[in-house]
């Protein structure tokens, strides 16, 4: 039913010189001094609770943005992760003044913006509301009073998100990579999960705002049509009220960044391609003296489109993009090198990422390398400085990070003193693939084998979506004994409406709306007794694609033409096509087998496997208490059925969640007709 159309600009963008003067270009031309920069002022006071405020003055236009750090030591929520991101979230939805709804209004009637986070908050507003805003923030600040209706609904936000991380494989790899380089002891290294979610309380919540939403610990930053006074008055009048409280910090264990190294996989058994991390933890600190060179180092190996980009697209054609990060942090930073490739090329890409990560220590860098990359890495600095946002992040930077007061203003200098000895030195340091973890979310089954050849110890160990190990060779939790394959689907079949109420259906209408990537589309689906079909897609009265089956061939129309569908693709609109298979799999040839029980969603469900005719396999699973399906597993990837509703006596799903390439889609159904009797010409080829 679905194809994936996957469009790739590249934009070049090229700058030509013509010079008139004779040139000698069999010698390339010397590096010039580096650029004297000038970063523009600031100025700063602090109040007397302690808040440390930072003004940069800029009046090209008649607009004021404030940014407010709560500049905390990252906190361990033990079992309770995730009550800091929603007390942050909770922040700005009612003061012991306002509610909710009078906050939303007094922002929008000023046509202002304001954002509460764990962080802290962004606003901004035309200067003449000035006060107005800083009359909300004030109170926000001050009088903040949190809910027991606004958590619940805060924790269901995030128990939802949390349905949609666990089937996109890059927010899987983030949130297992967290474990593997900080471990689940470690503030970094926590992982959110429904259960973590379900024990927060709302003294939790308060218990945060309480003590570490405190002026003391924090940056205001204000830039924009201001000067100081007026800074300084406007703060004093809503936030000088503002009480500061002595804020014991935490102090989270050390970080080993000497590891081992190991290989691991989280087994997605729908992938075709595998989403690879080479992470580890790195002792490197904002302002720490190798930044800058490691910063250089790092833009070499892959920190834009260099050598990871250069071999694993370019030279071989395994991936989109291969990059690499070398992030400080306060407490404790990391390296990480991503890509995402076939199935089948998955250790030969991570064979060459640990290859460009150990050359780049090894070899002395090219002259004509490092000096592009500098040269690109002092442009970027450059322009960041037209933005007056700059200013005020380099001043909250030098203050938080205590950096020497000239950091910023001798930075391309530093960028420019840096030589091929110095690129070798840093990587050595920190570009160390031999302590790497190998991270890959992919299918066990395609990609198991090799990567045992990258372990050092001859092991890949395995781990589920959260982090946790487990032992690959337990098999799922056993149904009971005597419990059939078809038993569960029988339980299903009279779930849903019976033999009998199925069987009277000749003919489907289906109507689904859907988001993507912010257009609104429309799918009509039409079954037809026994196997045909006919899908259309569009938005706004625009039809974008048609495919139709007709109990034998497929055929998909779009604007770019029509192509008639063969091998797999055929295969699953042909079983796609089967109105109700479920009333008698054997007439297909389709065999059934119960492998056990397994979780989905925090429910048990029966899993079972369905074997076609041709060989090709699917999964189907039923939860347990209710008998409903609410899982397909095929060749394009799984597929979720929610919120079941009846139509003239039958349960239909009313929510279908797929995922497709990396994609999840959530398509909402507006309507079901049974027994329209639709023309057989539709079904036409």
């Amino acid at each position: 039913m679905k194809k994936a159309l996957v469009i790739h600009i590249a934009i070049l963008l090229g700058i030509s010189i013509t010079l008139n003067a004779q040139i000698d270009r069999s010698k390339a031309p010397s590096a010039g001094p580096a650029p004297k920069i000038v970063v523009g002022s600031y100025e700063s006071f602090t109040m007397n609770n302690g808040l440390k405020v930072i003004v940069v003055e800029n009046h090209k236009l008649p607009k004021v943005n404030y940014t407010m750090v709560f500049d905390y030591t990252p906190l361990f929520e033990d079992n309770k992760q995730g009550s800091v991101a929603i007390a942050g979230d909770l922040l700005g939805t009612g003061t012991k003044n306002r509610s909710k709804d009078q906050i939303n209004e007094e922002i929008d009637f000023i046509g202002a913006s304001l954002s509460f986070s764990q962080n802290g908050f962004n606003a901004s507003c035309l200067t003449k509301h000035n006060d107005k805003l800083m009359a909300v923030i004030g109170d926000v600040l001050c009088n903040s009073v949190f809910t027991q209706e606004e958590l619940d609904k805060s924790k269901k936000q995030y128990i939802s998100g949390l349905a949609s991380e666990r089937k996109d494989p890059g927010a899987i790899a983030e949130r297992v990579s967290k474990v593997f380089m900080y471990g689940k002891q470690h503030p970094y290294g926590q992982v959110t999960t429904e259960n973590s979610l379900e024990n927060i309380k709302l003294e939790d919540c308060n218990g945060f705002y309480t003590t570490y939403v405190r002026p003391n610990i924090s940056y205001l930053a204000i830039v924009g049509d201001i000067t100081l006074a007026e800074a300084r008055t406007i703060c004093e009048k809503h936030l000088g009220n503002w009480s500061k409280a002595n804020v014991i910090m935490p102090s989270p264990e050390k970080i080993n960044t000497n590891l081992p190294g190991n290989v691991a996989i989280v087994d997605r058994p729908v992938s075709v391609q595998s989403m690879i991390r080479v992470c580890y933890p790195v002792d490197l600190r904002v302002g720490d003296p190798d930044y800058i060179k490691a910063r250089v180092a790092n833009t070499i190996l892959g920190g834009g489109t260099f050598r990871l980009f250069e071999n694993l697209r370019e030279k071989h054609g395994w991936t989109y993009g291969a990059y690499s990060q070398l992030s400080p942090d306060k407490l404790v930073g990391n390296f990480m090198a991503t890509a995402e490739v076939r199935n089948s090329v998955t250790d030969s890409a991570i064979t060459q990422i640990l290859y460009e990560m150990k050359r780049i220590g090894s070899e002395p860098v090219p002259q004509s390398e490092l000096s592009l990359v500098k040269n690109y890495v002092s442009g970027t600095f450059a322009l960041s400085l037209e933005n007056p946002q700059t200013i005020a992040n380099f001043a909250l930077n030098t203050n938080r990070y205590n950096l020497p007061a000239d950091y910023y203003q001798n930075y391309l200098q530093n960028i420019a003193a840096i030589n091929q000895n110095d690129i070798q030195t840093v990587s050595r340091k920190y570009i160390t693939p031999e302590n790497a973890t190998i991270l890959v979310v992919g299918k066990a089954e395609d990609i198991a084998k090799s990567m045992t050849a990258l372990s050092k110890n001859g092991k890949v160990n395995y781990y589920d979506v959260d982090g946790n190990l487990i032992d690959k060779s337990k098999k799922m939790k056993a149904a009971p004994a005597g419990l059939t394959a078809q038993q569960v689907v029988e339980n299903y079949i009279s779930a849903i409406g019976g033999r009998k109420n199925l069987a009277k259906i000749n003919d489907i209408t289906t109507t689904m709306s859907a988001n993507m990537q912010g257009m609104s589309i429309s799918i009509r689906t039409i079954n037809k007794m026994p196997n045909k079909m006919f899908v259309e897609v569009g938005s706004g009265g625009m039809v974008f694609s048609k495919q139709i089956f007709d109990g034998t061939k497929a055929l998909v129309t779009t604007p770019a033409g029509k192509e008639e569908l063969s091998g797999q693709e055929l295969e699953d609109m042909k079983n796609q096509a089967i109105v109700n298979v479920e009333l008698d799999y054997s007439k297909y040839g389709i065999s059934l087998e119960l492998l056990g029980i397994e979780p989905i969603d925090g429910k048990e469900t029966y899993a079972i496997q369905l074997t076609y005719p041709n060989g090709n396999k699917e999964m189907e699973y039923y939860e347990i208490t209710s008998g409903l399906k609410v899982r397909k597993v095929g060749s394009q990837g799984p597929t979720d059925m929610k919120d079941y509703r009846e139509v003239k006596g039958i349960l239909f799903p009313f929510v279908i969640q797929l995922e497709m390439a990396g994609q999840s889609l959530k398509m909402n159904v507006e309507s079901i007709e049974l027994n329209t009797k639709p023309s057989d010409d539709l079904f036409k080829i």
